[in-house]
């Protein structure tokens, strides 16, 4: 594997990999020292033409748990806010000697185009409306330690599945897994070819809970958001919202995910985001483990020498 692009990219021994790397990972933040030396000497650019300082953060922490070099390069005054081309970047990027390259765009499809035109590795950190397949994997990694294995699971992703990449990356990653997926949502916010996904779609919220192993809740996007998608916000939270009354409707050991930023009171009640069954914190800390996987195996790293390095810390 050179690319990490789409969740459809990997098989699903490629999947438990990078899953099982994690795990060896995650055992170097339960240490005092938080490094490995593994990537020293390489470089790792995060090229961010949209905010998000939750995924940069999570990418910048994996790489430098890796001891790689990391440069941060920001759309935002630079010269791509004076009109240089994704190519132009591209390039000055490889000039630089970039081995890897963690890009967030908001044109689906800008990852492909960049894996054209530079030598080392791209990472799709979110395109557009597209896909955001570490965040697929962080999600997968964090049922994984919750419930063990995920091959009949049943999971259940609410909202607003027509604008979240991390939908469609959950969708393709957990198929791959064994996973059963529903989809709940208002029928204007989903996707014209979701028959063609590999999951079940429901619009009742209330009759899929007590059936499902995980209940993911997407961001309401306000900033997408007009009259056109739904009546109003307190409509959609009386219909898609998860509060405490749902919550006691979810079996013993289910679990509430959520990918963050969330809106308290709209998608999740606080309750919920704060209770214990909420893995919601665990989503950030699993982050920098199934980030740091992909940059390890992506750049070289051999899975078998993992364990060797954290034992012999």
């Amino acid at each position: 594997m050179r690319h990490l692009i789409s969740a459809a990219d990997l098989s699903k021994d490629d999947a438990l990999l990078v899953l099982d790397t994690a795990e060896e990972l995650a055992r170097v933040a339960d240490q005092s020292i938080k490094k490995l030396p593994t990537l020293r000497g390489r470089t790792v650019v995060n090229l961010f033409f949209e905010d998000s300082t939750r995924t940069r953060i999570s990418f910048e922490a994996a790489a430098k748990r890796l001891s790689a070099d990391v440069i941060n390069f920001s759309a935002k005054g630079s010269s791509v806010s004076k009109g240089e081309s994704l190519k132009d970047t591209a390039l000055t990027l490889e000039a630089m000697g970039a081995d890897c390259v963690v890009i967030r765009h908001s044109a689906s499809g800008a990852p492909y185009r960049l894996a054209n035109w530079v030598r080392g590795s791209v990472v799709n950190a979110g395109d557009g409306t597209h896909e955001h397949p570490t965040q697929a994997l962080l999600d997968a990694f964090t049922m994984r330690r919750r419930l063990g294995s995920l091959e009949g699971r049943r999971v259940t992703i609410v909202g607003d599945v027509l604008h979240s990449r991390v939908a469609r990356s959950n969708v393709l990653l957990l198929g791959t897994l064994g996973a059963d997926v529903t989809l709940v949502a208002p029928p204007t916010l989903l996707p014209v070819a979701v028959d063609t996904w590999p999951c079940s779609v429901s619009y009742d919220l209330d009759a899929v809970l007590p059936k499902s192993d995980v209940v993911m809740m997407l961001r309401v996007q306000r900033e997408r958001m007009n009259a056109a998608y739904f009546p109003s916000v307190r409509e959609y939270s009386r219909r898609y919202g998860l509060d405490a009354e749902r919550l006691a409707r979810l079996s013993d050991d289910a679990i509430v995910m959520h990918p963050g930023p969330m809106n308290r009171g709209v998608e999740i009640a606080a309750e919920v985001a704060d209770s214990p069954r909420s893995t919601v914190v665990e989503q950030v800390a699993n982050g920098v483990s199934a980030r740091m996987a992909v940059l390890y195996l992506l750049l070289g790293g051999s899975e078998p020498a993992i364990g060797k390095e954290v034992a012999a810390r």
